[in-house]
């Protein structure tokens, strides 16, 4: 009969890696040890006179004498240590030596230890025992400490090199000021333009970048200047780190890549070391490129108030930098490219003429960008036959190009949970519907009167939508709650510049339809509404304070678009101004109430029916409400897709 091996480790060689760890294990045994270990025994001090009473008393039975430390160890008999248990706090010690004296220099051990042992009789006589003790402990002990500080002075400062990011060669702790930066030589680097979707008004702002560091000299023939640096500002997620390393890998040049953050350490100095370091190493590599993500981690406005500055390293880190960007040659064939998402709070020093050259935005890509975005992040999925990219596309507005990465890579595991042998158009959908609104969370519990009460509020917002012209276009309403709202509505917004009042007020509407209709229907409004209100409300004050849009408050704007005012508390206009935005605030937000429930009013019947087809079918769309309330008002254009949640 076979006997099963059950043991996965059986028959496996075991080896044992060496951690540094067990060396501090050791050290610590061996202090412990050296320091608290004295054989068990507790010895009590004793004087001399004491001594010899004990000694002629017959009490002792032996003495060990050490000549060189003047010290000696008392071992009492057994039958008469308990004449001294009161020294010992009432316990009778089991280990020797119970007693330990003192003696000058001068004490002559063998002739007071002949004399006192000369008065007692021979069966009363005590043991003697006179030696030497070796040095070699007490040295130790001397310089055992000193070593221990040393050992661990190196290990602990090795280990901050290494998560510096420094070598581990020879210099240790003094290559903490080495950048930390990462070299790809122009060899490695494979993205080209070619990698980069879309983008295109970004990639031929670089384009000339690219062109000078192949041909410097075409530029620099007709007394040209190289462009020093070019910042990259765009929200996150849009390539802009992508579209750099294209630059270098279209240019065919090193690489140095560096975050920000990378420059700012606890130790003083460290910063504008690594700044001089990298700067130095591309001196060496040029023409090169140097690539600092987030640059806005060192390049931060710096303090008009050095009393409440917030970090004096990150400033003379940032300080090394504007001094490295002036230092260079003017054809010295080093481009820096930075990146960031807040260019509003980057110091002016480094965005002036002369460093940072220029700007180029990475917006969020358009339409036919999204297509092209796709079919980079599609490439490596297995579709239905009958996919259809370009509805995708017009599925998902203000997506980034690492938003579309995530639907592709959702979309994928949605088909796989479901078992699926292709990615179908559902599944996308599905992906979109999860990124936006959340996991469906279909074990939540919710009574037949919220439900019913959800519902007049989406079918609200739908109706609105639906009759007013300028307002975003409905895809899709569901009552599945989905993240932390009860119910979401999905629109096909047109991607525009530029918005007139009549489509801001139209919005306005749509965004307040659920309030309206929960009080239309139950006399009273709920919580169910507090994403529209905030968002209506940013809108009202947007209207009023940044657009001009009151013929009260008249053509002015309090918007800050140099974030110059910083941390100013004050308000840019007078208390009576205030209060004269408040109201226009309120009264246009009160017109848009009105107007909303004048259209829900004379549409009941449609909006009624519309909340009862979304009870019993739970999801409806855009066909839904074109056969209760006819073709919708205006043309509509169905070129994207956003969520409104409702919380």
């Amino acid at each position: 009969m076979a006997v099963e091996n059950k043991n996965p480790r059986k028959g496996k060689t075991i080896r044992f890696k060496f951690n540094i760890s067990w060396i501090y294990i050791l050290l610590l045994i061996g202090i412990g040890w050296m320091f608290f270990n004295q054989n068990g025994a507790n010895p009590q001090k004793e004087e001399w006179d004491e001594v010899k009473k004990q000694w002629l008393a017959g009490d002792i039975k032996e003495v060990v004498f050490v000549r060189n430390e003047f010290e000696g160890h008392i071992t009492m008999k057994p039958d008469r240590i308990e004449k001294y248990s009161d020294r010992f706090g009432g316990n009778i010690p089991s280990k020797s030596p119970h007693f330990v004296f003192l003696v000058s220099g001068s004490f002559n051990a063998e002739e007071m230890f002949g004399e006192l042992n000369s008065q007692l009789p021979e069966s009363e006589k005590v043991k003697v025992v006179i030696e030497n003790k070796e040095n070699f402990w007490g040295i130790l002990d001397w310089i055992l400490f000193p070593l221990l500080l040393i050992f661990m002075w190196v290990f602990m400062f090795r280990g901050i090199n290494k998560n510096m990011g420094g070598p581990g060669g020879p210099g240790g702790i003094f290559n903490v000021g080495k950048s930390t930066g990462k070299l790809a030589e122009k060899n490695e680097i494979k993205v080209t333009f070619k990698d980069v979707a879309g983008l295109y008004g970004a990639k031929d702002e670089v384009m000339e970048i690219v062109d000078f560091l192949k041909n410097p000299k075409k530029y620099t023939a007709l007394g040209g200047k190289i462009p020093k640096g070019a910042l990259l500002v765009g929200p996150p997620g849009t390539g802009k780190t992508l579209l750099a390393k294209a630059v270098a890998g279209e240019a065919n040049v090193p690489f140095f890549s560096i975050s920000g953050s990378d420059f700012v350490e606890m130790f003083v100095g460290v910063g504008a070391s690594r700044v001089r370091d990298l700067f130095r190493q591309a001196k060496e590599k040029a023409p090169c490129i140097v690539f600092i993500d987030e640059i806005d981690a060192v390049g931060r406005a710096r303090s008009k108030n050095g009393g409440f500055s917030s970090n004096d390293e990150r400033e003379n880190t940032l300080n090394q930098l504007l001094t490295e960007m002036d230092g260079f040659g003017t054809n010295s064939g080093v481009i820096i490219l930075a990146a960031t998402n807040r260019a509003d709070i980057l110091d002016k020093a480094l965005m002036r003429a002369g460093r940072f050259d220029r700007q180029i935005h990475v917006d969020l890509p358009d339409l036919k960008e999204r297509e092209e975005i796709f079919k980079v992040h599609l490439r490596d999925l297995k579709l239905a036959d009958d996919f259809d990219l370009e509805f995708l596309a017009k599925h998902t507005p203000g997506f980034s190009g690492a938003d579309i990465a995530n639907v592709c890579n959702e979309a994928a595991l949605t088909a796989a949970r479901h078992d699926k042998k292709a990615i179908d158009k559902q599944d996308f959908l599905d992906a979109v519907d999860r990124i936006i609104g959340g996991l469906e969370r279909k074990s939540k519990i919710i009574t037949p009167e919220e439900k019913k009460s959800i519902a007049h509020h989406e079918a609200g917002h739908a109706t609105v939508s639906w009759l007013l012209p300028h307002a975003n276009p409905l895809f899709k309403v569901t009552i599945v709650p989905r993240g932390q709202a009860l119910g979401a509505a999905w629109y096909l917004p047109e991607e525009r510049q530029l918005v007139t009042k009549e489509q801001m007020i139209d919005e306005m509407c749509s965004l307040i339809g659920g309030r309206v209709a929960e009080e239309i229907v139950n006399g009273q409004p709920s919580t169910g509404a507090l994403n529209d209100l905030e968002r209506l409300t940013k809108m009202a004050y947007g209207m009023v304070t940044y657009y001009g849009m009151s013929d009260k408050v008249g053509n002015l704007s309090f918007y800050d678009s140099t974030g110059s005012r910083g941390y100013d508390l004050t308000k840019p206009y007078s208390e009576k101004t205030a209060e004269l935005i408040d109201k226009e605030v309120k009264e246009l937000i009160k017109t848009i109430h009105e107007r909303t429930r004048m259209i829900l009013t004379e549409n009941r019947d449609g909006f009624m029916q519309l909340a009862a087809l979304l009870l019993e079918k739970e999801v409806i769309f855009a066909d839904d409400l074109e056969r209760i309330f006819g073709p919708r008002a205006g043309e509509p254009k169905e070129e994207n897709v956003q969520a409104d949640p409702e919380n």
